[in-house]
């Protein structure tokens, strides 16, 4: 599943990077969906424990947490 996961990395990369110094309006929009399908596959073909650090990262970061709770 690494092989897969780098090929949908490099072609999210490839699409914002394009996304991103298009000057065509529809080059713009069907890259940047693109690059979310393509993000959205890199999540499905990655290892279990990238998973769970993309999970656990707001539960441990303060910076995550909408309810105040007067700590600083």
């Amino acid at each position: 599943m690494f092989v897969p996961l780098l090929m949908s990395l490099a072609v999210a990369s490839g699409a914002i990077f394009l996304s991103i110094n298009s000057t065509e309006e529809m080059v713009k929009i069907a890259a940047a969906f693109i690059a979310l399908v393509c993000c959205f596959f890199s999540l499905v073909f990655a290892p279990l424990i990238i998973k769970l650090i993309i999970v656990a990262a707001p539960f441990v970061s303060n910076k995550f947490r909408f309810v105040e709770t007067g700590e600083r």
